[in-house]
């Protein structure tokens, strides 16, 4: 079975240096996204002699060897013949069952893989699933984010968490038994949980993009402009507001569900108490008994234990009013999440005008390019 990570070599540029050399840009594609590396020949052969030297074996595929009175800079033909050779060369090394190749060091290394994905036996299928893992989730291989393009990869799953935990909110709200409650609950509590890590090291990777900071030992594809960090962070802004609603809208909801269980406590016994003085009456010829002091219907709590009927009954209105008070509270925190996703819609229509806009100076930068000719 064809592995579902595909190592391909679709482009080649001279880079900008002097003497210019010709850049390979090695892409790796998985299920959900897809990164690029871009290496040189001398890249290839030093990556080479460490393979065999880790793995005492020579890979599956013969390294496309180096032409000494040619060069690819200058010869097209050959540039594509050497792309097309180490594209043959990677991939043989990744589908290649004898998956030794694929776990050494070299090979982590080579493509900039974090020390989390290996494979083992012939591995392709599980070298795809941590190699997904390590990439979509720094957080997992305790890497900081230094990549702009797989920083918008971790906002977006960090948002979907944000959308599973609204889910799940509707979803409590929706129960009617409290065991269903409690695992919407929960569940939404794990997904808030997660998006604030997931915030955290956003934060913290926007940082390192916006300073170019290697300290980490990983290598930023890119630093970022002044504009597009500032966007990136009111766009933290507004993730950190949603979830700080999204626990605040859950922690009402625990609040008026305590509430509500209590008031139907409080009912409960009240009903009790009236079947039992008139049951009393009527045995004892239109007398009514004497109740005891120490009441026994129901499920007493450590606060209407102590209490006679007048205080239960003080009880719960105090209840009554502080359930009206959460609700009152429940009610600015839905209109603030509406807000919120006005002002998200507001962005989102920025954005896409923005995306329009550089649409179509790329376009016209082609037509110029077109008019203007090869140099």
């Amino acid at each position: 079975m064809a592995p579902t990570v595909e190592i391909t070599i679709p482009s080649t540029t001279l880079s900008q240096t002097s003497p210019p050399h010709t850049v390979y840009h090695i892409t790796l594609r998985l299920p959900l996204r897809s990164f690029t590396v871009p290496k040189r020949y001398s890249d290839f052969s030093t990556f080479h002699k460490t393979l065999i030297s880790q793995t005492n074996a020579p890979p599956p595929a013969p390294l496309p060897s180096k032409t000494w009175f040619v060069k690819t800079v200058s010869n097209d033909r050959l540039r594509e013949d050497r792309r097309q050779g180490l594209e043959q060369y990677l991939r043989a090394i990744n589908e290649s069952d004898d998956g030794r190749w694929r776990t050494s060091p070299a090979w982590r290394a080579f493509l900039n893989l974090p020390t989390a994905v290996a494979s083992t036996g012939n591995g392709s299928t599980n070298t795809s699933t941590r190699l997904h893992a390590a990439i979509t989730d720094p957080a997992s291989t305790n890497a900081p984010i230094t990549d702009p393009t797989l920083w918008l990869d971790y906002y977006r799953d960090m948002k979907n968490y944000l959308h599973d935990a609204r889910l799940q909110l509707s979803r409590r709200d929706q129960e009617t038994t409290p065991q269903k409650q409690h695992e919407s609950s929960a569940q939404a509590k794990g997904c808030l949980v997660r998006a604030g890590t997931m915030i955290t090291t956003l934060d913290e990777g926007l940082k390192n993009l916006g300073r170019g900071d290697h300290s980490s030992g990983s290598q930023a594809t890119s630093t970022l402009g002044g504009g597009e960090i500032r966007r990136r962070k009111d766009l933290l802004i507004n993730a950190r507001k949603e979830k700080d609603g999204l626990e605040d809208l859950l922690h009402a909801m625990a609040t008026k569900s305590r509430l509500d269980h209590a008031v139907a406590s409080i009912q409960d016994k009240e009903a009790l108490m009236s079947a039992g003085n008139a049951a009393g009456d009527g045995a004892s010829g239109g007398r009514r008994t004497p109740a005891r002091t120490g009441r026994v219907l129901g499920k007493e709590t450590e606060r209407t234990r102590e209490l006679d009927n007048d205080g239960v009954l003080q009880l719960q209105r105090q209840m009554m009013e502080s359930q009206d008070q959460n609700v009152d509270e429940l009610m600015k925190i839905i209109i603030r999440q509406r807000e919120l996703g006005t002002r998200i819609n507001e962005e989102l229509e920025v954005q896409n005008d923005l995306l329009k806009l550089a649409d179509e100076e790329t376009d016209m930068f082609v037509y110029i390019l077109s008019l203007v000719g090869p140099c």
